[in-house]
């Protein structure tokens, strides 16, 4: 059993020694340019055009990451660079669940506890009261609900929030949480919700969803947490939104253009909390754990979990 990794930095020496350790018996190597040999399975990310030339015995291609538009592109048009036949896997949490949902919680709680006031009451050394929010006011609308949304959402639940949360297709569990799908569904989610909190898979269909008509949908005063792809928003309604009043805050954990450029204004706009896309990092041990799992399941000819739908991209 071939295995060929590919990462645009070249450095590919871990993942080449974890997948060893779980699979011992499989020839691996990092990619190179001009390698065209036979692979049974890929795993990359952000792959190049060469390295996805139809090749010998290719049976999956495993995604380093949950999200795939690094493969597939914003507008999808990336998949007919695919072999043809060959699955799509991407990751389903490795360690990245845990995280987003502290991140998300954290953010959340910011604003709730009016501590983002307090840091601005700070600057101005100001010692002023404010009134403590209801959560019963505080209701939150979490887009996407797989995975790490589900996670996110029950996260914050367990605070008090009320909680609804939307995906594509219906979903059903147990855990309480208002759910809504389907375009339908959209409007009734996100109207009137003073938190929104972005987990979308970018597709053609959610590029730009963060936008001028969503936010005049929240309570005004809204905060927004955007921890998905900087392509879903809109930075110019953002800014105006904040400008207006409607949005009162944001955490923005990704960009369209990252790094974030000096110059961009999200840096010095008052209001807007930026990090270095770090709300939830891929761990290597988990992701070669989950990714040697699979290929061993695959080679025991058995079903597998995590196969993108390319129609859908995600």
């Amino acid at each position: 059993m071939d295995i060929l990794i590919f990462s645009p930095d070249g450095k590919t020496a871990a993942y080449e020694t974890g997948l060893a350790e779980h699979l011992p018996h499989a020839r691996i190597r990092g990619w190179q340019p001009g390698d065209s040999a036979a692979a049974d399975y890929l795993v990359l990310w952000k792959p190049n055009a060469e390295v996805l030339r139809p090749r010998e015995r290719l049976k999956a291609i495993f995604n380093l990451g949950a999200g795939v538009d690094g493969v597939l592109g914003t507008q999808g048009e990336g998949a007919q660079r695919l072999p043809a036949g060959v699955p799509l896997v991407r990751l389903e949490d490795a360690g990245m669940a845990d995280q987003m949902a502290q991140y998300v919680s954290a953010a959340a709680l910011r604003y709730f506890r009016r501590l983002d006031e307090f840091d601005a009451q700070q600057s101005q050394a100001q010692w002023k009261f404010l009134k403590p929010n209801r959560l019963s006011d505080f209701s939150v609308a979490v887009l996407g609900y797989g995975t790490l949304g589900s996670h996110v959402a029950r996260a914050l639940k367990s605070f008090g929030f009320p909680v609804r949360a939307w995906s594509r297709s219906e979903r059903r569990d147990d855990s309480g949480i208002a759910l809504h799908h389907g375009d339908a569904g959209f409007e009734a989610c996100v109207s009137g919700a003073r938190i929104l909190v972005n987990l979308l898979p970018l597709t053609p269909h959610t590029l730009d969803v963060l936008n001028a008509r969503l936010f005049a949908k929240l309570a005004p005063g809204a905060f927004l947490i955007n921890v998905a792809r900087g392509a879903h928003l809109v930075e110019e309604d953002l800014l105006a939104a904040l400008q207006s009043g409607q949005i009162a805050g944001a955490t923005l954990d990704v960009f369209r253009t990252e790094p974030l450029p000096a110059g961009h204004p999200f840096w010095r706009t008052p209001g807007i909390t930026v990090t270095p896309h770090i709300s939830a990092l891929t761990l290597r041990d988990e992701t070669v754990a989950q990714i040697a799992g699979k290929i061993a399941a695959l080679e025991r000819g058995e079903t597998i979990t995590g196969v993108v739908d390319l129609a859908r991209g995600y």
